[in-house]
């Protein structure tokens, strides 16, 4: 009975704890942004639009990422956030559901959590900011590969075998290459992995290159694979035997575009930060709740409405080539 009495007094006491900590804030509050790498420059460039939305609204911005694109990497450091008392959590998760467990435990102790640009299990976040919609960026890679390299075999060299995205993607692509007739000619030979690392995504283009002398293409659906993929091929003297194509920072890979050897689907990265802050902060001081059909100001971006399950997107992203090319400054 005196064992039960506790374990009933603990669950109210850690349920008054996060009903105390979700009341709505009356100014902007402190959100913690935990990227998928520290070292990533697409995710440096994000947190400063999230700064610039801090320094316009106020609030405070902290972010702080692993050194391994890891969910067990970033549990660590969600569990370091809501010691550091931040009001939102907003995470670009390595895994959706290994992060969703420490994700939830934070939702208890009263911080709420939003995912941005790779999304995390539903049920342990308020909302998804997408860069553009999944269905979009899988269509665009593809067309932009056909596009290239017309016929023959490519492959695709994804960031790790857990990302949310890039395998939500990968899934698309090999639905449109049995459906769609467009695609008949194309033909998928493998998929593999660069695990976030510059030299494993060298490595395994070169691997391609070697296993596959026929290939004609790569997708590389990550922001620091196709820089890295594209140098070694260069290296090798095979980048333009081998198109490249996928998403990347387009300032890393311009000289590559202008060559035509490489086309890239890309996004203003500091515009998803800005966004992403915008959305925590009004889903700390309860302008939103996260259901469909709500709506926010997003500063200079405008207003935005909610879409099925929490998801606000950014805005259509573009296929970047020699003609479009200073549109992108990062």
């Amino acid at each position: 009975m005196k064992r039960t009495l506790m374990r009933t007094v603990g669950v109210l006491a850690l349920m008054t704890s996060a009903a105390q900590a979700q009341e709505c804030l009356s100014e902007p509050g402190t959100i913690g942004f935990l990227p998928k790498l520290d070292t990533d420059p697409y995710f440096q460039v994000a947190g400063e639009g999230a700064q610039e939305a801090a320094d316009e609204m106020g609030g405070t911005v902290i972010q702080a990422a692993p050194s391994q694109a890891t969910a067990e990497a970033q549990v660590e450091f969600i569990n370091n956030l809501v010691t550091q008392g931040v009001d939102v959590i907003a995470i670009s998760g390595n895994d959706a559901n290994a992060v969703a467990p420490a994700l939830q435990r934070a939702a208890a102790n009263g911080v709420r959590v939003i995912s941005y640009d790779s999304d995390v299990a539903a049920e342990a976040r308020s909302l998804f900011v997408n860069q553009a919609l999944g269905t979009s960026l899988a269509q665009m890679m593809l067309q932009s590969m056909s596009d290239m390299i017309g016929e023959g075999e490519f492959a695709i060299l994804s960031s790790t075998p857990t990302a949310t995205n890039q395998n939500a993607w990968i899934e698309q692509m090999k639905g449109e290459l049995e459906s769609n007739s467009d695609y008949a000619d194309l033909e998928l030979v493998t998929v593999v992995y660069g695990e976030e690392s510059e030299q494993i995504n060298q490595q395994q283009a070169l691997a391609l290159a070697q296993t596959y002398p026929d290939l004609k293409g790569i997708i590389v659906p990550a922001g620091i694979g196709l820089p890295a993929a594209a140098r070694a091929l260069e290296e090798a003297g095979k980048v333009g035997d081998i198109k490249l194509t996928g998403l990347a920072p387009a300032s890393l890979i311009r000289k590559y575009i202008e060559e035509g050897s490489v086309q890239d689907i890309w996004w203003n990265v500091t515009d998803l930060g800005y966004l992403a802050y915008h959305a925590a902060q009004a889903l700390a001081m309860c302008d939103i709740t996260g259901a469909p059909g709500e709506s926010f100001e997003a500063g200079r971006l405008g207003s935005y409405e909610i879409g099925d399950n929490g998801e606000v997107v950014l805005g259509p992203a573009k296929i970047v080539t020699p003609e479009n090319l200073d549109e992108f400054k990062f």
